[in-house]
């Protein structure tokens, strides 16, 4: 005889749960699907890399509760090394070149981490941002940067030796893919034991001590994990605009992609995906506006607005209603 088996209330909840995310997923990959037909490829293409940049933020702050302030660090030296490589040497492909510009991330990452990782609280924002202006004012002094001028003419070459990325389209769906990968890696992270164990640091270090995790290296190897892919939206970002520069590196774009988590839900794996992509809107559109000087106002008065009225962000307010309505 077969025994049946009987599912309990929190896990009919759960299963319900699972396929209402499991929908919503097939439905946002449907929509990145045929996007590119509907609106602008590169502008499409700009808020995949920001978005990758602020997931990639958010798995530092959101889940580790640290705070950077100098992630512009290493989106800048992924976009730098990928277009070094790219414009020295034609015969690389850019998803090699995507790579050395990540690999380039992840070490730097590794020696940031290793520095501030010690530090807590506010000393470790300030450690971070001493670090990322250090290399700010390096990209400015060396000579294979193009110094104010950033670096130009990136060619966009050919995927696998294959498929040309100067159509749009095609790029598009190549940045697509990246940002899908970035985002699986993210998610598997942060849903693994792993991912358990820091926000069980981020909550209470001391209780994490005791229990005898070493948090440093549970700390370090977020640190690592999230330069790595800031540095892959970096590198991606280069080859969409065939230009690496010093605005990707400025202190400014660390604290964009802090606002950007902020808006759309810190520690939430699609609030930093909303959050890019009202920010990279409103950029876009008043730019193009008489209101063009006033961005950073305007971008600045929104984020007041929105912390004062929903602390959770945009996405953390909606999972807060859809927990309250859909039990």
């Amino acid at each position: 005889m077969s025994a049946t088996r009987t599912l309990t209330p929190a896990m009919k909840l759960r299963r319900k749960a699972k396929v209402r995310r499991n929908i919503l997923y097939l439905v946002l990959l449907a929509i990145a699907l045929v996007a590119p037909f509907v609106a602008y490829p590169v502008f499409l293409m700009k808020l995949l890399c920001f978005a990758l940049f602020a997931c990639a933020f958010n798995l530092l702050l959101g889940y580790a509760g640290l705070l950077s302030f100098g992630h512009a660090a290493f989106l800048a030296t992924g976009g730098y090394f990928t277009g070094i490589m790219l414009a020295s040497y034609p015969g690389l492909t850019p998803e090699l070149g995507i790579l050395i510009g990540t690999l380039a991330s992840v070490v730097l990452g590794t020696l940031f981490g290793a520095l501030a990782i010690r530090r807590q609280g506010i000393y470790f924002a300030m450690v971070t941002l001493a670090l990322s202006q250090m290399m700010f004012f390096f990209f400015i002094q060396a000579p294979f940067t193009g110094g104010e001028d950033g670096l130009h003419g990136v060619p966009r070459g050919e995927l696998f030796g294959i498929i040309s990325l100067d159509n749009n389209i095609n790029m598009y769906y190549f940045v697509l893919a990246v940002f899908l990968i970035g985002f699986a890696i993210i998610r598997r992270a942060v849903h693994s034991p792993y991912g358990q164990v820091l926000r069980a640091i981020r909550e209470n270090e001391p209780r994490a001590v005791s229990l005898g995790y070493n948090v440093d290296a549970y700390k370090l190897v977020a640190f690592v994990l999230s330069a790595g892919l800031a540095g892959l939206a970096g590198s991606t970002k280069t080859v969409v605009f065939q230009l690496a520069s010093l605005t990707d590196a400025h202190w400014h774009m660390s604290g964009e992609v802090i606002l950007m988590t902020l808006l759309g839900g810190v520690g939430t794996l699609f609030g930093p995906l909303v959050g890019a992509g009202v920010v990279v809107s409103l950029q876009t559109q008043l730019a193009q506006s008489p209101l063009g000087n006033w961005v950073s106002v305007i971008l600045g008065a929104i984020f007041v607005i929105c912390v004062l009225s929903f602390r959770s962000g945009i996405v953390g307010e909606i999972q807060k209603v859809v927990k309250k309505n859909f039990k």
